[in-house]
């Protein structure tokens, strides 16, 4: 694929659900096509179904929204060389620029003004064991790991990794998330204030606000 385009699966503006910035306006550009295949993904549509646009295309329909705040997601946006001049080519607009990655995608060559929001794979995603350790050297003290968790299992997974590699050392912030309609918030709510773990849990606010099967409101 030329570096100057990329396969887009949809453009829209909407309210940002998760990490530190839910509750805000925000452009979203998700980009078709993932490596992983979780149990729990939400977002199945994004693997096959896009379109080609250029750069130029993408920016153009970002900044018409009049958002200073985007996020690039998918599907795995890392697989498209094309993200890293349009990440350029965004900050140069001035905005707020946020990455949403699974931790099996090298994040070593993103720009390092780019917030990066990565999701550790947990074992009942069943794809924990592609997660790229060596990723948790790119993160920066603007970026944040997010966690969805299906069952107590992943619970002391999650709390093991914390705890291990000092997560709450490296990073703005650590996402718990129980996975949408497999997981009780109130039993992920319990584990963390019985630990005293230090995290931030959250629940997709999109899909609490819309129905969660929602396209690009």
């Amino acid at each position: 694929m030329a570096g100057d385009r990329l396969r887009i699966n949809e453009i829209f503006f909407s309210i940002q659900g998760e990490s530190t910035w839910a509750g805000r306006p925000c452009a979203f550009v998700r980009l078709t096509g993932c490596n992983l295949r979780c149990v729990w993904c939400d977002t199945e549509y994004a693997f096959r179904e896009g379109r080609q646009m250029t750069v130029a295309e993408v920016v153009d329909r970002v900044l018409a929204y009049r958002s200073d705040l985007v996020e690039i997601t998918g599907g795995e946006p890392m697989l498209q060389p094309g993200i890293h001049p349009l990440i350029a080519r965004l900050l140069e607009a001035g905005l707020t620029v946020m990455i949403e990655t699974s931790g099996a995608s090298d994040l070593a060559h993103l720009d390092p003004r780019v917030i990066k929001i990565m999701d550790l794979k947990c074992p009942a995603s069943g794809e924990s064991d592609r997660n790229l350790w060596s990723n948790l050297e790119q993160l920066g003290p603007r970026d944040e790991i997010k966690f969805v968790v299906a069952d107590r299992a992943d619970y002391e997974w999650a709390r093991a990794v914390t705890t291990h590699h000092h997560l709450a050392d490296r990073v703005n912030a650590i996402l718990l998330s129980p996975a949408f309609g497999i997981l009780a918030p109130d039993s992920l709510a319990r584990w963390i204030l019985a630990d005293r773990l230090p995290v931030r849990m959250q629940l997709q606010m999109h899909k609490h606000i819309w129905p969660p099967d929602t396209r690009a409101v």
